[in-house]
């Protein structure tokens, strides 16, 4: 079989990670395409729920080499992130093809051949950027295939419109769980469960001051030097306007944890069963990375051994944005940029 074209590289993925990559391929000589799986550009922030926003305000929210314009909102909105990486991409000509699916990756002699919906591609070194949205997460509770509601991830959440007059479990104690409660609280009946007792940041935390103290905390760490960032724990959630608005209202209480499901419902940790229509799972999400199986080893959430952003098992593939495993903050927009730019340092040079 003739192969038409090898490339010198081929980015997995079309969101903010592979298009940060993109922003630093623009200075090198590599013949590299960007396969992306949507059908229009946006990334990710295409299935979000309509009411996500950012945490932090745009100015500290950006992409490499360009500033997303100030919003109107004390916190970027969902179309107006989806705009910025539109037009990043745009600004940049990024090589983005799309819609290709990518359905597993085969190592050959020397190249990687990558089959997707439509073709195979070919390439001699390959970047899988393609987070975590695909991978929702949720836990095996005993009896939850008896369950006769809905049962929805917040992956797929749309709108509380979608609840109304119902009755609600939200599941999970993060940034999510306390977002979608907030709003599904004013149009259903809701309760929260939650494995742990929520915590919440102080008002004036945002996602501009975790970086920041995140960065410090990094760099401190770096050097061997100690950093107390008790007061500014990642996990805890972040007071957007809607959650501070839905502490007003007093809903921002944990029923705590159910053991088990029933058919119509749920029973407690204290033995009391309750009735609902309607379970939203706010639970976390793996790592997209199904598509790599053929040649690399991933763990049950489908993490894969890296040095940097570099697998440690096949030296030719790399890993960007997602989440610590590849670099301090890489999984979001301010910070996916130190950890592209490193990477694209290292596939040159691999290729020289």
């Amino acid at each position: 079989m003739s192969i038409k074209h090898i490339y010198d590289l081929i980015i997995i993925g079309g969101g903010q990670s592979a298009l940060a990559c993109g922003y630093y391929l623009r200075r090198t000589e590599l013949n590299y395409i960007i396969l992306d799986n949507q059908e229009e550009c946006g990334g990710a922030w295409q299935k979000a729920w309509d009411s996500l926003t950012l945490f932090s305000p745009a100015e500290h929210s950006s992409l490499p080499g360009w500033l997303m314009p100030k919003s109107n909102n004390e916190f970027p909105t969902k179309e107006e992130v989806i705009n910025y990486v539109c037009q990043y991409e745009k600004r940049y000509k990024l090589p983005v093809e799309r819609p290709i699916e990518v359905k597993n990756v085969e190592k050959k002699s020397d190249y990687f051949k990558i089959n997707t919906n439509r073709e195979s591609f070919y390439s001699k070194r390959l970047i899988s950027a393609t987070g975590t949205w695909k991978n929702p997460f949720i836990p095996n509770v005993a009896g939850r295939g008896i369950f006769k509601g809905i049962q929805l991830h917040s992956a797929f959440y749309q709108s509380p419109k979608d609840f109304a007059g119902q009755k609600v479990l939200i599941m999970g104690e993060g940034n999510s769980g306390a977002q979608i409660i907030a709003e599904v609280s004013k149009v259903a009946d809701t309760q929260w469960a939650t494995q742990k007792k929520p915590e919440f940041l102080p008002d004036d935390v945002d996602g501009r001051v975790l970086f920041d103290q995140a960065s410090a905390k990094y760099y401190a760490e770096k050097k061997g030097e100690k950093f107390d960032m008790s007061k500014y724990n990642l996990g805890n959630i972040v007071m957007v306007p809607s959650v501070k608005e839905a502490r007003e209202r007093d809903v921002l209480h944990s029923a705590g944890r159910f053991t088990s499901f029933t058919e119509k419902g749920v029973i407690w940790e204290s033995g009391e069963e309750e009735e609902f229509d309607a379970v939203i799972w706010c639970t976390g999400f793996g790592y997209a990375t199904d598509h790599l199986k053929n040649i690399v080893t991933t763990d049950e959430k489908g993490k894969i051994k890296t040095k940097g952003t570099r697998s440690t098992e096949e030296k030719k593939l790399w890993l960007v944005g997602y989440g610590g495993w590849t670099g301090f903050a890489s999984a979001t927009l301010i910070g996916v940029g130190r950890s592209a730019r490193a990477t694209i340092k290292e596939v040159q040079e691999s290729l020289k």
